[in-house]
């Protein structure tokens, strides 16, 4: 009896050192992802509340000129991933935390490198991007604070922000005709080397039909400037389709090109093919 009291306490304290109560934050967390155009844009941020206080004032809990965090907790932090541009001001793909310096008749938003979470880090630091904007009053209360993106175009959305009877906006503007004639161009082209080369490879390698592996390869090695692994892989094709003759020939023309490129691993595996392949001729 002793014994299993003794067990019993031992388990009570190990279930009460171990419990953990979890309570709702005062200013949760949230994301978004949106796309604008072709690019993707993700926000992470907290979202403090009124809860009757005066939020944008001289005196209020956003004092006006004074830098802001842009919500709660942990610094805010924006991710593009492509070049954009807000408000006309360039920033390069990547993530950035946002901090802001509201007034009555204008806000400053500032777009820092993003390399930590915390907020204050980024107090001394100049932005990567300051761009100004005139802020908008509300016919009604807005009791959480809120980040979305709206107005959305083929190549253009509105960053916004909104609390108490403030809305904010911060054009983005992603780049979409020049990615589109792009690929455009590319596809009407057909298919690169490359491409004919990749098929191929996978052809052979996956014990697939060889003379369409050959087909493929060869399209890629039939160039001005063929690379030595091409050609490699197309001497392995025409060995094992048995055209020795053929194989011997890209095995050294493959061995020629990886000379010039100073490629000994490829030098030794021709040397050694072209050696077995010559055997079997005699």
């Amino acid at each position: 009896m002793k014994n299993f009291l003794v067990i019993l306490l031992t388990m009570t304290v190990c279930f009460v050192g171990n419990a953990q109560i979890n309570t709702p934050s005062a200013s949760p967390s949230a994301k978004i992802e949106q796309m604008i155009g072709l690019t993707e844009v993700h926000v992470e941020y907290s979202r403090p509340s009124m809860k009757g206080r005066t939020i944008f004032s001289a005196d209020g809990l956003v004092p006006y000129g004074k830098l802001w965090r842009t919500g709660a907790n942990q610094a805010t932090k924006i991710t593009f991933t492509d070049d954009v541009m807000v408000e006309g001001a360039s920033l390069p793909a990547g993530s950035y935390a946002i901090l802001t310096i509201p007034t009555a008749s204008q806000w400053i938003v500032n777009f820092y490198k993003h390399d930590s979470g915390s907020w204050s880090s980024y107090v001394e630091k100049t932005p990567d991007a300051a761009v100004k904007v005139k802020p908008n009053k509300l016919p009604m209360d807005i009791e959480t604070f809120h980040i979305g993106i709206g107005d959305l175009t083929s190549d253009t959305g509105i960053l916004e922000f909104l609390w108490e009877r403030t809305w904010v906006g911060v054009k983005i503007k992603v780049a979409v005709d020049e990615r589109v004639m792009a690929d455009i161009d590319k596809v009407l082209a057909g298919p690169t080397a490359n491409d004919y080369y990749a098929a191929g490879n996978y052809y052979h390698t996956a014990g697939k039909d060889l003379n369409k592996a050959l087909e493929y390869v060869q399209k890629a090695t039939k160039v001005d400037k063929p690379k030595f692994w091409q050609v490699r892989r197309e001497s392995l094709i025409l060995a094992d389709l048995g055209r020795v003759d053929e194989a011997v020939k890209a095995a050294k023309k493959s061995l020629d090109l990886a000379k010039i490129a100073g490629n000994d691993d490829y030098i030794k595996m021709n040397t050694n093919s072209i050696n077995q392949w010559t055997s079997m001729q005699k």
